[in-house]
């Protein structure tokens, strides 16, 4: 079955210069917003079809390309030299450009005739991390992120995080270990606003169906969960 949407690359102004996002749009032409943050494997067809999902849903989607003041528009795998080269592209990343990106992105999207409601950002691995920090730095309406490394490291700017919230994590992510989880849990406690969920037996990198631990049942529950969030609150 084809999807109902329609995509194309958009320019996405930043710091007197520009970097590119891939743009998805619903069958209706218009709706709310979802920003989808990237893996450390770029703007690949993983995340691309991440974001023709949610345009499928009736959402506006673009994934920006947050690598690209050091290599634009990278396509990389999960394995070997790929993930060498991905690690290699995190380690040259500066995080608060990244974070900064994020709203630009979000500004860019505001700023399009086609988005008619909210923003919200859904982060994948370090994209998990960029949605955390843009929710802290009040740059979307909402933020949702599947197995986001560092976050645990990053919970002193948890009480900035003024809009609703979501976290996804796998029972058996030796990333992001059992202590991390709670750490983040136990931050996020008593907010009505928030929720975490641990998906048993799933692994780093559930959701993506290219990657070896990809895990169908906890790949279509949290997407679920996820629709569920974004009409509560988007």
């Amino acid at each position: 079955m084809t999807v109902p949407v329609t995509s194309r690359w958009i320019d996405i102004p930043a710091d007197g210069d520009s970097f590119q996002g891939y743009l998805a749009l619903p069958r209706t032409g218009t709706g709310p917003a979802v920003i989808i943050l990237q893996e450390i494997f770029g703007v690949n067809g993983h995340i691309r079809s991440v974001a023709d999902q949610y345009a499928a849903d009736g959402y506006v989607a673009l994934a920006p390309d947050v690598f690209w003041r050091t290599q634009p528009r990278v396509e990389l795998g999960y394995e070997g030299a790929d993930r060498e080269k991905a690690m290699e592209l995190l380690q040259k990343t500066k995080l608060d450009a990244a974070v900064a990106d994020v709203g630009a992105a979000a500004d860019a999207l505001g700023a399009l005739p086609e988005v008619t409601g909210k923003i919200a950002a859904i982060g994948y691995c370090f994209g998990g991390r960029l949605a955390y920090l843009a929710a802290a730095q009040d740059s979307v309406d909402l933020a949702v992120a599947y197995y986001g490394g560092g976050i645990q490291n990053a919970l002193d700017k948890a009480d900035q995080v003024k809009v609703p919230m979501q976290f996804h994590y796998g029972e058996l992510d030796a990333h992001i270990p059992p202590d991390a989880v709670d750490a983040v849990r136990q931050k996020f406690a008593g907010r009505k606003d928030s929720a975490l969920y641990v998906y048993p037996q799933a692994d780093h990198g559930f959701n993506c169906g290219d990657r070896a631990s990809y895990n169908a049942r906890a790949s279509a529950l949290a997407h679920g969960r996820t629709l569920t969030f974004l009409g509560e609150h988007l």
